[in-house]
């Protein structure tokens, strides 16, 4: 069976972003005045590209009426529940990489239901399993026993863990995952060495290749994004709409959203080889819902409380809030070494009343069961 490395291999890094860099406002207006047609990958590349910067108003309402119209005024929570931060990769952004030394640890059943409880007294009903990757001690059996074990208490089980087999995911789906999130980090192959010098994390192809076989698997929804910073931003979110643009295709029962993780300080940090400054943020954001009006655009609180405030309107359908990027930090080991620093360190009613105020509703389960 084929796969996106077959559509990967057939674009060149280089001629994709000359293409990007060389649209023109006419190309620009071009994609504004679609209409109803559904907008092309090149339509995507001019709402990318600088031309299209002096169009973020007009942009920035289509993008809000699109948005209105497929999920009203709504804003889907979740909260990420941190269960290890063992990891074998070594990665130059993340502080979980295996060569920075801290203590590691992974959470017991006990430990788990005591952060689970903490979690449903935030109100929420849909979590985010984070772990790092590391096969010997975070694998599909400890996923599986966690999957029972929390499953009677969330409408809605997301997963962000290493890339797995597709037998894994086949065998964790009656569990009660709901969600995987797989982000390429990079889809530009040679600096994605650079970053993943060490660990099964180094095999560009294999990580390429989940999305394939989560659909494979029939997952109902599959998470794509890249950590923007690492290159390019505008040419790394083309290739992650052509990711997604094969995925819908190809898996057609499989729902998609899209997370847009800026490049965050830990301990030891990495610059940013591009930064993106928020203007270029609420683009690219506009650009997906222009392309794409069913797809989940998701925003973390990596972000600020100010850009994630006025960001709510402008296309974004899900949003984290009251989040600990550490194992146990929210009643077990709330001082242990976090993934990255967050921004926005407002507690979930805090969120949901600000959304109050702007006149929407915070949802605090799946869409499927929500708005039934």
């Amino acid at each position: 069976m084929g796969s996106f490395n077959d559509i990967f291999k057939a674009c060149s890094w280089e001629e994709t972003s000359n293409s990007i860099y060389a649209k023109t406002s006419a190309d620009v207006e071009r994609a504004l005045a679609w209409g109803t047609a559904k907008r092309t990958l090149e339509d995507f590349k001019a709402l990318l590209s600088p031309a299209a910067a002096p169009y973020l108003e007009q942009m920035a309402e289509i993008s809000r009426q699109l948005t209105l119209k497929r999920f009203g005024r709504v804003l889907q929570m979740y909260v990420p529940l941190y269960l290890s931060n063992e990891c074998n990769n070594i990665c130059t952004y993340c502080g979980f990489s295996y060569d920075n030394k801290v203590r590691r640890k992974t959470l017991s059943p006990i430990e788990i239901m005591q952060e689970v409880v903490a979690i449903k007294e935030m109100g929420f009903d849909h979590v985010l399993l984070v772990t790092g990757e590391a096969s010997q001690s975070v694998h599909t059996a400890y996923f599986k026993q966690v999957l029972e074990l929390i499953r009677p208490h969330f409408a809605q089980i997301s997963m962000e863990v290493q890339p797995l087999d597709l037998a894994d995911y086949e065998e964790l789906r009656p569990y009660g995952l709901n969600t995987v999130l797989v982000y390429q980090e990079t889809y530009h192959q040679e600096d994605y060495k650079k970053h993943h010098p060490r660990g099964k994390k180094s095999n560009f192809l294999y990580r390429l290749e989940t999305p394939d076989r989560l659909g494979q698997a029939g997952i109902h929804k599959i998470g794509l994004g890249v950590l923007i910073g690492l290159e390019d931003w505008r040419t790394d979110s083309f290739f992650t709409a052509l990711h997604l643009d094969y995925l819908e295709k190809t898996y057609w029962q499989s729902k998609y959203s899209i997370s847009f993780p800026r490049l965050r300080p830990f301990s030891g940090g990495l610059e940013p080889k591009v930064a993106m400054s928020d203007r270029e943020l609420v683009q690219l954001i506009c650009a997906y819902r222009l392309f794409n009006e069913e797809v989940e655009l998701s925003i973390s609180t990596r972000e600020s409380q100010v850009f994630r405030d006025n960001i709510i309107k402008l296309g974004i359908t899900a949003m984290s809030a009251g989040s600990k990027t550490n194992p146990g930090g929210y009643v077990v080991e709330p001082a242990s070494l976090e993934q990255f620093e967050i921004s926005d360190e407002r507690s979930a009613k805090e969120i949901a009343a600000m959304l109050a105020q702007q006149g929407y509703e915070a949802v605090w389960k799946d869409w499927d069961n929500s708005l039934v």
